[in-house]
């Protein structure tokens, strides 16, 4: 498990639990956010219909097709955290790009957010990173389990070949898929306690 915390930086106001699709980040998420009393958001509730059409028919999404996705997200993570709420949100965030937009919003890329450009400038969450990593054989296994999800099994190989795990100087943590719930819930609530 590797755990790169800036030991300068404040205790986080909200919680990103990553990883490729189904890695379990809305499993763990909501029962993090129901353990800490922290609000949750599942990402996969604010994908705009076109991109959940795309994954539905096994195309892989574009940046273009994210941004907006991701720039909505941190608006919502910024109202809560303004407002004094911890959050937790469970997102794919696969690429360091995407997780730079979660915690500075529209400011952060070069790509326009268009109906979201009304901000008055740069807001930064403080964001802990907690990545659900695991092999292709196992994480693969797990979402075929899965049943009624828009995201079909098929672009799992496109997931991971986009990923970009966290790394310095993210504040992040990495944590086995294969451990159990109880024991990821620990580590993460663990990794709080410390910082």
């Amino acid at each position: 498990m590797g755990v790169p915390l800036d030991p300068a930086m404040a205790a986080p106001c909200a919680l990103l639990v990553m990883g490729v699709s189904g890695s379990g980040k809305s499993t763990v998420g909501a029962l993090l956010a129901s353990e800490l009393g922290w609000k949750f958001y599942d990402a996969d509730d604010y994908h705009p219909e076109e991109n959940r059409k795309k994954m539905g028919k096994e195309i892989p999404l574009t940046d273009q097709d994210r941004i907006p996705w991701l720039c909505n997200l941190h608006d919502i993570l910024l109202r809560d955290v303004s407002s004094g709420h911890h959050v937790v949100l469970a997102c794919s965030a696969l690429k360091k790009m995407y997780r730079d937009i979660l915690i500075r919003g529209k400011e952060s890329t070069p790509l326009k957010c268009a109906e979201l450009g009304k901000g008055e400038g740069p807001a930064e969450i403080q964001l802990l990173v907690i990545h659900l990593n695991g092999s292709f054989e196992v994480i693969s296994a797990q979402l075929r389990q899965r049943k009624g999800h828009f995201m079909p099994p098929e672009l799992l190989q496109s997931q991971f070949d986009i990923l970009e795990p966290p790394s310095a100087p993210e504040n992040f943590i990495q944590i086995n898929v294969e451990k159990n719930l109880p024991e990821i819930i620990a580590t993460i609530t663990e990794t709080l306690q410390t910082t």
